[in-house]
């Protein structure tokens, strides 16, 4: 909430969800007075699509930005969201996700944000094909969200869902990379294994759900660059090192190196030097990425086992 209030263009309104809270957080929100507004759900949804569709309801502005309550803005997000509205064409904007640093795992979780967001979003937004909104830095023309998009609850990414929708419907999605987030990412690794299956869960789900939009040609290239390149390089991962022994030293080095320059390059911009120890680690995580990606494809598309169980991730004081 402070971030919010600290924002060099101040927001016309503040609403927060509270979803059914057992902890302080409604005794917390109280402290703020009138300079938020609140909705409380006496018992909580589950979900977060429900709440946030609970909320819609309740919001004034002819633009909404939708942020987590794990999650802290920068002083320039919300002038920055304002200036990119400035093109009429633009329904929607991301912003960009940056993981507030705990210990080696969000450090990890660091190093994935800044490719993600730094190369293939920005990639992505030259293609005009933006492949999701950051569901901890999003926001939308308010009077086209509710006219066009709907909660339908039925996958476990709502960011993801709409996005399809706005890109199926031929919507402008922008990207900033000057509009920044502070999101708490899991610290525990049961908690950060959790998270991918959701995420990639949902991704399943999605795919299936619009895969109709891969009938367009920049599209279709996008989506198999993702989930078919996802899906070689998943199993490849797990199988070379019966194949080639001598491939798979040289691969890890290369991979070394490389991870190696994004995090120099994170550590100078974001004065972290914590993620220069990352790519010691990150072979692990992208075994257990991969292995997660796999697993939930199976589960979601061949076996037809369809999740929607919302998986709280534990809290550490950051």
């Amino acid at each position: 909430m402070e971030s919010c209030l600290s924002q060099t263009r101040k927001p016309d309104q503040i609403l927060v969800i509270n979803d059914g809270s057992t902890d302080r957080s409604g005794e917390i929100l109280a402290e703020f007075g009138d300079r938020i507004d609140v909705l409380t759900i006496p018992k909580a949804t589950g979900n977060k699509s429900r709440a946030q569709e609970a909320g819609l309801a309740y919001v004034t502005g002819d633009v909404f930005i939708a942020t987590d309550g794990d999650t802290k803005l920068n002083p320039y997000f919300v002038e920055a969201i304002e200036k990119e509205f400035e093109d009429p064409t633009v329904a929607a904007v991301s912003g960009t996700v940056k993981s507030l640093p705990y210990n080696w795992l969000t450090a990890c979780r660091a190093l994935e944000y800044a490719i993600s967001h730094n190369l293939h979003k920005l990639a992505q937004s030259y293609l005009n094909f933006l492949f999701v909104i950051s569901g901890a830095a999003g926001a939308f023309r308010t009077s086209l969200f509710k006219e066009h998009l709907t909660f339908e609850h039925d996958t476990l990414t709502e960011d993801l869902d709409f996005t399809y929708k706005l890109n199926r419907l031929g919507f402008r999605i922008a990207y900033t990379r000057d509009a920044i987030s502070y999101t708490q990412d899991p610290a525990k690794l049961g908690g950060y294994i959790n998270q991918m299956r959701r995420w990639y869960g949902g991704g399943w789900q999605n795919l299936q759900k619009h895969y109709a939009i891969a009938g367009r040609p920049v599209k279709a290239l996008e989506l198999s660059l993702i989930y078919i390149e996802g899906l070689i390089f998943s199993v490849f991962l797990f199988v070379m090192p019966f194949i080639n022994l001598y491939f798979e030293l040289w691969f890890w080095v290369a991979n070394i190196i490389v991870n190696m320059l994004v995090a120099i390059w994170i550590a100078f911009e974001d004065k972290r030097t914590d993620v220069l120890w990352v790519p010691l680690f990150y072979p692990f995580i992208l075994h257990i990425n991969s292995w997660i990606f796999l697993e939930q494809g199976i589960k979601e598309v061949i076996l037809g086992r369809k999740n929607l169980v919302w998986f709280q991730p534990d809290r550490v004081n950051i």
